[in-house]
């Protein structure tokens, strides 16, 4: 009887240990780190750039005005005119706390016309933290007339998405982050987690689920834009890594919390790319040129140039590591030069001299 007990506890011992193999194998096949195969890109000590403007606030989004004048935000509530005139206009009602404050901004397509300006901007209300979409008139070098055309959004001191612009075909998209409650980026009747698309007046196109949600499933989106055959790509936080590039779908579900990385689920979209499980890009904003994808890093502390080849990348180029910290976002001028802004003075980073910076160059010397 004793011969037989020890037997059967042999087996199940046995059997445990090839369990436990066997999962050891998958998941080592699942959540093994993979290389983040990033190439060495251009140093700023071989670029002849330009500080356009300096001693900043926390920049976080920058667009051009037909003028060729810049607006920027910064996060503590104002919003920056530089070049042919420079101004600064305080934005009322702005709560900067943590991640939130005043983010993106965006122009209306026929803003020559009605002069629109959107602004994303992070409120305190009795429920907390907040984020909302304000339009407003910029004329006579003064920003008028706010009108909220979408409020409500989830806030948090992390996770506040932000970034907002036009696509396209004419619609206002609008990167909303998880606010901290992950579980909720699943729900598709909350709008933790998303990216809107809103009519320029902020009423709702025809969208997938019938609300403001055009893909889910995000952790903190923070850069979009639009390559030449109108696709849509987003730039998105990771956790502990893992940080994506998506092209962007309708009705896509990306699948935060439930997977990420190398991690796949059926009826998930898969990033086209992430950082892997050791490098940390902590992606900024993002813009298409010239068959690339230039987006900032943050953690990275880098501009990542992404060589396409259609819905593929082919190739990552770090420059600028490490050369001007932390940044945050990037555009092309109407003179062609790219330019960038650096986030240093966040309470994440450690402030040069004169930061936090708008910086252009000639995107040919990252040849």
């Amino acid at each position: 009887m004793k011969t037989k007990s020890l037997g059967i506890i042999a087996f199940v011992v046995l059997l445990l240990m090839s369990g436990a193999l066997l999962f050891d194998d998958i998941k080592r096949s699942v959540f093994e780190p993979t290389p983040t195969d990033l190439e060495k890109g251009v140093s700023a000590e071989n670029v002849s750039y330009t500080v356009e403007a300096e001693n900043l606030s926390v920049p976080w989004d920058i667009e051009f005005l037909p003028d060729d004048d810049m607006l920027v935000t910064e996060r503590p509530g104002y919003l920056l005119r530089i070049g042919g005139i420079n101004d600064t206009y305080e934005v009322p009602g702005v709560e900067e706390a943590g991640e939130g404050g005043l983010l993106g901004v965006a122009l209306h397509p026929e803003f020559q016309e009605n002069r629109y300006i959107y602004l994303y901007q992070t409120t305190e209300t009795e429920e907390g933290l907040t984020n909302r979409v304000v339009r407003y008139r910029f004329r006579d070098n003064e920003v008028q007339e706010p009108e909220t055309i979408i409020e409500g959004l989830p806030g948090a001191f992390y996770h506040d998405g932000g970034r907002i612009d036009f696509g396209p075909e004419g619609f206002l998209y609008v990167t909303v982050g998880d606010a901290t409650e992950k579980q909720k980026a699943q729900d598709t009747s909350t709008l933790h987690g998303s990216i809107l698309r809103l009519n320029p007046n902020g009423s709702v196109p025809e969208n997938p689920f019938d609300n403001e949600i055009y893909s889910y499933g995000h952790r903190n989106s923070q850069g979009i834009t639009w390559d030449n055959e109108g696709r849509m790509w987003s730039t998105e936080h990771g956790s502990s890594a893992t940080d994506e590039i998506n092209i962007i779908e309708e009705g896509a579900n990306y699948g935060w919390p439930k997977i990420k990385g190398n991690e796949t689920r059926q009826g998930m979209k898969d990033p086209v790319k992430h950082s892997g499980y050791e490098e940390t890009w902590a992606p900024g904003g993002v813009t298409y040129f010239e068959d690339s994808l230039y987006f900032t890093g943050l953690r990275g502390q880098s501009l990542y140039q992404a060589e396409l080849d259609g819905e593929s990348i082919v190739s990552i180029k770090a420059h600028f590591r490490n050369d001007f910290g932390r940044l945050r976002d990037v555009t092309v001028g109407p003179d062609g030069r790219m330019y960038i802004a650096t986030s240093n003075t966040d309470g994440r980073g450690a402030p040069q001299e004169n930061d936090d910076r708008i910086i252009s160059f000639d995107p040919a010397e990252l040849e």
